[in-house]
């Protein structure tokens, strides 16, 4: 034997060789919200299908901060009057004249 070193094994679920096939997509539903700055962050996360594990964590942590952006703009978004609710009002919900 000898005491070369060998290449380290490929990690599973990576690049399609000998060994197998690459990635297999998790196959779950991402349904449209209907805001396009979350429905974007859903279609991005469908990038984690075709990569090996490794590659998951930039990909979750790039949706993670497009998910709290979308937030954030919807705490800077004014109200329907523009004006902010006094504080201890309730949230009102009701948009009819």
């Amino acid at each position: 034997m000898s005491d070369a070193m060998t290449p380290a094994d490929p990690e599973p679920g990576g690049a399609e060789g000998a060994d197998g096939p690459g990635p297999l997509p998790l196959g779950v539903v991402r349904t449209p919200t209907g805001d396009p700055a979350v429905d974007a962050q859903l279609v991005r996360l469908a990038d984690a299908d075709h990569l090996a594990a490794s590659g998951h964590l930039e990909v979750y942590e790039d949706v993670h901060r497009g998910l709290r952006e979308a937030l954030s703009a919807l705490d800077r978004s004014p109200g329907l009057s523009g004006a902010p609710a006094a504080p201890g009002a309730p949230a009102s919900y009701d948009t009819r004249s």
